[in-house]
């Protein structure tokens, strides 16, 4: 579903990912791991195409409802519409902008980038209900300004309930874990099982980039694979299990 290639990217003129390649299959969950700086924000704001993040190398394809695409070739928001969603490590927030009115505009203009007929008023409250429901976050919050008073925990459960809203078919969550506490972390996992897990009735199903410093969500969100990026590149690739060993031995191991 996903295939990166040898990518190379700099920030600032710095490089950063230096030859980094992974493969995604759709129905697959694959966590990415590793010590600060290695470069694990960086691999997700490139594929989600933020400015200067510049690609100095390799390829990145994803499988989009038409067919496979060029994912580099794309703007932000064309990448969007061809399916994938970018959790932030620290959602912004946008004083003055209705969290829910926000959620229906995106919801809308993907829909329309599609060919599909935008959802009425009446229509996107029913679902933004129900996937506020799933993260356990109270509808009064989305009238708010975007992020603005919410908790750490808050806007992660409140981007969760934009991916659910959005329905994508790759999620790439950069740190989704951080600011969670126990009860939320719980909630979150669940949720990303329930919207990113399930199969579809056309496909195989979706896939999960999920980029993370600790084993704790993975208790809840069971990966297929897991990797250790380091040095810009991916050193190491096993299963759950290599997730606990790094809980228990560190990165100095696998990373040297």
């Amino acid at each position: 579903m996903l295939q990166i290639d040898n990518l190379t990217a700099e920030v600032a003129g710095k490089p950063i990912l230096k030859g980094l390649s992974l493969a995604v299959n759709a129905g697959e969950v694959h966590a990415i791991m590793g010590p600060n700086g290695a470069g694990k924000s960086t691999l997700s704001y490139v594929l989600g195409g933020r400015p200067g993040y510049e690609v100095t190398g390799g390829s990145v394809t994803l499988d989009g409802p038409e067919g496979q695409i060029d994912l580099l070739a794309l703007e932000p928001h064309e990448r969007a519409a061809a399916g994938l969603f970018l959790g932030f490590q620290h959602p912004v927030e946008i004083p003055g902008v209705s969290f829910v009115q926000f959620l229906r505009e995106a919801a809308n203009a993907q829909r329309r980038s599609r060919g599909e007929e935008p959802l009425s008023g009446g229509a996107f409250l029913k679902l933004a209900k129900e996937k506020a429901a799933l993260l356990k976050l109270d509808m009064d919050m989305l009238k708010r300004p975007v992020n603005v008073g919410f908790s750490g925990g808050e806007k992660k459960r409140a981007e969760m309930v934009q991916m659910g809203i959005l329905d994508p078919g790759f999620a790439v969550l950069d740190e989704t874990d951080s600011g969670l506490d126990i009860d939320a972390l719980r909630v979150v996992g669940d949720a990303i099982n329930t919207i990113m897990r399930q199969k579809d009735e056309n496909g195989p199903g979706k896939a999960v980039l999920l980029i993370t410093h600790y084993q704790r969500l993975l208790d809840y969100v069971k990966p297929d694979f897991v990797h250790v990026l380091a040095g810009g590149r991916i050193v190491k690739t096993g299963g759950p299990e290599l997730a606990l060993n790094l809980e228990k031995e560190g990165y100095e191991a696998v990373a040297a």
